[in-house]
């Protein structure tokens, strides 16, 4: 198992909005998280991903414990082994898009040279090589996510996590973008996790797993 999260409970307050969830990825998995608003699926992704830190629980990945790190310690695991997707971009808008892809990989280390070429790379596979000068106020808003996608991946994570990633675009965007999905696992070998409303995005994954009231049903 890639992912393995057993007992994970987080309260915010007196709100008790996850009560024990149990949960396991395999590598290479596509897997949907669904609900209605409010279940907890962002509060669960947000844990998965290291973001968040539960009140209780167990979280392992890739091998790894990321609940007892130091937070600089985190910052690198999380840097080397865990891709972000959101519905909002958070490109830096005064960067192009071969420059915000190639952030992670110069925080990680890599030098300016090799980042340069593993985004262009990137770039390439998401149908962007030809707006790789272009600032995020050039591109659409597809293009933009793009965008996002190949940054989340550039370090070659062994999850991408996306949470609602396809909520702001219209019909034919999405059906690309979920296509993109699809190939990045088929290519690379990627294992992604999805919070999503799309209930085509969700048919199409390996599994779906629906959350109500803070639990897994």
């Amino acid at each position: 198992m890639i992912i393995k999260a057993q007992g994970i409970r987080k309260s915010f307050g007196t709100l008790e909005v996850l009560k024990g969830v149990d949960v396991e990825v395999s590598k290479g998995e596509v897997v949907a998280v669904v609900g209605a608003s409010g279940a907890g699926k962002s509060t669960l992704l947000q844990i998965l991903g290291t973001l968040s830190t539960p009140d209780a629980g167990t979280l392992v990945i890739d091998g790894e414990n990321p609940l007892g790190m130091s937070s600089r310690a985190l910052s690198a695991f999380r840097n080397r082994k865990i891709g972000f997707v959101f519905q909002a971009h958070h490109l830096l808008p005064e960067f192009t898009a071969l420059e915000n892809v190639m952030v992670p990989a110069l925080i990680g280390g890599a030098s300016a040279s090799q980042a340069k070429e593993r985004a262009l790379n990137l770039l390439e596979e998401v149908g962007l090589s030809g707006r790789a000068s272009h600032k995020p106020s050039e591109l659409s808003g597809g293009e933009q996510q793009r965008v996002a996608i190949a940054r989340a991946i550039v370090q070659s994570p062994s999850i991408l996590f996306a949470d609602e990633p396809s909520g702001n675009l219209d019909s034919r965007t999405k059906e690309d973008i979920h296509s993109l999905f699809f190939r990045l696992r088929d290519t690379l070998g990627q294992t992604i996790v999805i919070v999503t409303h799309d209930e085509g995005l969700a048919a199409q994954c390996d599994r779906a797993l629906t959350m109500r009231d803070g639990l897994i049903i």
